[in-house]
This record gives structure tokens, sequence and C-alpha cells, in this order.
């Protein structure tokens, strides 16, 4: 065998443990930084050949996560921001800088779209669906209108992990959202919610 095949197989295992936990990204040693950077900068490159992606500088994106945006449905990502493996990713999206997605979650942006600001941090297994259908019982659910209202959550919300987020909910900065939650009404800023539906607990402040 190589010489070098214990060094491959330890790439592949640390590829494999980044696209888990992205944030290990930016601690990288300087002697993994440098093929870490170029397997990014590969990646996001084909990446935005293929979709209709903006991608910021000194982002992670997993290649194990699915991104979808067609003409009309942009996607665009800040500066310092991570994607993790497993995630579904539907535009139209508008993530901000320094915003963390974590494994499994899923952000289908509708019609309208889904926007996070700057520092949102959103755990495994979020779902977030900026669309909704009909409930006439004179049709079946499938064939009925999609509405679309969109979803914005501001600076600094923190999603707990398996939070829902529905259609036309706005999240005001600073919130948090705490796990298993499911959010059917609007958040306001600085309030700390959780249950199903999410009730108020108290202010951060």
């Amino acid at each position: 065998m190589s010489e070098v095949d214990p060094l491959l197989k330890y790439r592949e295992q640390h590829k494999h443990r980044l696209n888990y936990m992205p944030w290990l990204y930016w601690s990288l040693k300087p002697k993994n930084r440098g093929w870490a950077e170029a397997w990014q900068q590969e990646y996001q490159d084909y990446l935005q050949a293929m979709e209709t992606v903006e991608i910021g500088k000194n982002c992670f994106i997993s290649p194990l996560a699915h991104i979808f945006a067609e003409p009309g449905r942009k996607i665009v990502i800040g500066d310092n921001s991570f994607i993790a493996a497993d995630c579904t990713l539907h535009g139209p999206l508008d993530i901000g800088s320094e915003v963390a997605i974590n494994h499994h979650c899923i952000l289908d942006g509708g019609r309208v779209g889904i926007k996070l600001h700057d520092q949102v941090r959103i755990a495994a297994y979020c779902h977030l669906y900026a669309f909704d259908h009909g409930v006439d019982l004179e049709m079946p659910i499938y064939q009925q209108p999609v509405r679309s209202q969109g979803i914005e959550i501001e600076k600094d919300v923190w999603l707990g992990a398996h939070v829902g987020i529905k259609d036309g909910i706005h999240i005001g900065a600073h919130a948090v959202v705490g796990m298993n939650s499911m959010v059917t009404k609007n958040i306001e800023a600085r309030s700390i919610v959780a249950g199903n539906p999410a009730k108020f607990i108290r202010y951060r402040d």
C-alpha cells in the first residue's frame, strides 16, 4: 500500500466530520486548512455553476446537503455561514452572514421566500416551510391552491433542535425557540418560547 493511504483515509474521515460539525472548519490547523479550503472552493464553484446560488466569503457548505435554486428561486448565502450535511434547501432563500444551519434541516422558500438575518442559529432537524395548502373539503388537498406568505427570522435568533416554522411567521431579533416547538404565531424580539404550539415563557433580558 502507498505510504499516503493512511493520510488520505484520515482526510476522508475529517471531511465526514466537517460535513456534520461544520463549525470545526474555522478552527482547523494550518496543515488541514489548505486542503479543506480547496475542497470547499471546488464544491462551491460547482454549486454556483449548477444552481442559481450566490455564496459569500469564508463559507462552509457540505457536499452532502441538497441545495436547489432554479431560476426565480435564488439562494443567497452571506459571509461566514455554514450549511451542514443532509439539509434540503429550496429557494428563494436569503441567508445572512454568520448563519448556522445544522444537519437534517429543511428550508423551502415557497414562492415568497425565507429570509434569515445575520447570526441566526438553526439546530438540527428544524423544518421551515414558506408555503401552505388549502384544506377545502370540496377537493383533495393536493389539488388545492398553494399559498406563500414567506418567513422572516431576524438577527441573533436561536431555533432549538426539531423546531417547525409555518408559513407567514416573523420572529423578532434575539428570540429563542425551545426544542421540539411548533411556531404558529409571530414571536416578539428577545422572547423565549417553547411548546406545540409555541408559547411565551419569558424575555431574555
